[in-house]
Formats: C-alpha cells, structure tokens, sequence
C-alpha cells in the first residue's frame, strides 16, 4: 500500500524544519475551526486551511538569573528568539512555496493590543492544536519536556499535511508558577487566570526601566518541563 502523500509531506516538512531550520518543536494544525477569529482580511482568513506552528526553547541559563522580576540578559534573549523564529517562518514560507503551495509567516510577537493580549492570531492556541502542549494554570503553552519555555510562530498553509492530536491537560498538582506568581495572576484553574492583574505588573516592570517590553519570566522560570536546571549543572560539574 503507498504511503499517504500528506504524511510524507508532513515527514518532510518536520525534518527540514528541525534538522535544517535548527527548531526545537513542530506540528501542524487544522485551522478551519478557529481561523474567523484571526485578525486578517477575509480574502486571506479563506486561503487557509492549515498552520504549521513552530517553536525555539528559551535557555535556563538564561532564566537563571531572574528572581523577582525580568532581567536585561533575558529581554535580549527574547527578542532573539523572536527574530530566530520570524526568519525561520519566512524560510519556511519560501520552501513552501517554492513547491507550489501557498504559505503565510506570522510573527512571533507583533502584538496588536498589549493590554488584551491580542494579535494576528493565536500562536498559543494553534500550537496547543498541534499538539505542542496544553494551555496550563499559567496561561501559557506547556510543553511536556520544556514546560513553558519556547517562544511560538506560525505559518499559515493551503498545504494539505497529516495534522497533529491536541494533548491533554497535564499540569497535575503542580503550582510552582502560582506560587511565585508576583502578580497573584495565577490560580488553582485556569479559567480563572487574572489577566488584567498579569498586565498591571507587566506594565509595572516596563515603567520601572527593567525592560522595554511587556515581559516577565517569573513563571516561564518556574516552569521547566522535564528539563531541569539543577541536572545540567551537575552534569557540567561531573565532566569538570
């Protein structure tokens, strides 16, 4: 029996971008469901029936170093990953379409409106379609061997792909990003995520000069997946 042609392709698109793009995660979404809601014109919301969301892992190391607010060491790294992830999506919207399929790289962090947390779209939201992690208690995607830290971007598709299986809800009983929440933002379920009081203390840092962006970390921090700081310091200390 021959190999279903979306699979290959999907195969291939994932190698590519993993192998040659240097991505950490990859999936493919079906869109049709929540594309009226993107904040584009209608001529292209109709062109795409797909979104194949990416993502780049923040480094511990560079989390290290936050305590109590964010840092200048991890703003730079945040907008690095976000340039990585926006000229890997316009690579990858070049490869598409240099094989006769449309494709549509959406920014990684061309937010529209700070204060509702509104953008093109929602890069959260297609990756938790795809299968890159659930939407956990820190209204964040989780992943499960890198927590909450990865930046996301998307490319919209006409590209019929092998399309991935949302993951189930796998926080547990852990709390450590509610616990050291400084924003008291976080809660026991997350329906109940305060993001108004998310916002405040986001806009707090800004306005105190810590860091040009609506940014924190606190919870990204605390929220390392299977990977786990205190392990890689170790294994650096053994090898010494």
């Amino acid at each position: 029996m021959d190999k279903d042609p979306n699979s290959f392709d999907y195969e291939l698109l994932k190698k590519f971008c993993l192998e040659e793009l240097g991505l950490d995660l990859f999936g493919v979404a079906d869109i049709r469901e929540i594309r009226q809601t993107f904040a584009l014109s209608p001529s292209l919301i109709g062109r795409y029936d797909y979104a194949i969301s990416l993502g780049k892992e923040v480094l511990l190391s560079v989390l290290d170093d936050i305590q109590e607010a964010p840092t200048s060491l991890y703003f730079h790294h945040y907008r690095q990953l976000n340039a990585y992830l926006d000229r890997a999506a316009l690579e990858l919207s070049s490869w598409i379409s240099a094989r006769a399929y449309l494709a549509l790289p959406v920014a990684a962090s061309q937010v529209t409106d700070w204060k509702n947390q509104k953008a093109h779209l929602s890069h959260k939201k297609i990756g938790q379609l795809a299968g890159l992690g659930w939407l956990g208690r820190n209204n964040l995607l989780v992943n499960p061997v890198l927590g909450a830290r990865f930046r996301l971007v998307t490319v919209l598709t006409n590209w019929p792909l092998k399309t991935d299986t949302p993951l189930p809800f796998g926080c547990g009983d852990c709390h450590r990003c509610q616990a050291v929440c400084p924003a008291g933002a976080i809660k026991d379920n997350q329906a109940d995520f305060d993001h108004l009081g998310c916002f405040a203390k986001l806009k707090e840092f800004r306005d105190r000069g810590l860091v040009g962006q609506y940014i924190c970390g606190i919870c990204v921090k605390a929220c390392y997946g299977s990977r786990r700081l205190e392990d890689m310091v170790s294994r650096g200390k053994s090898k010494s």
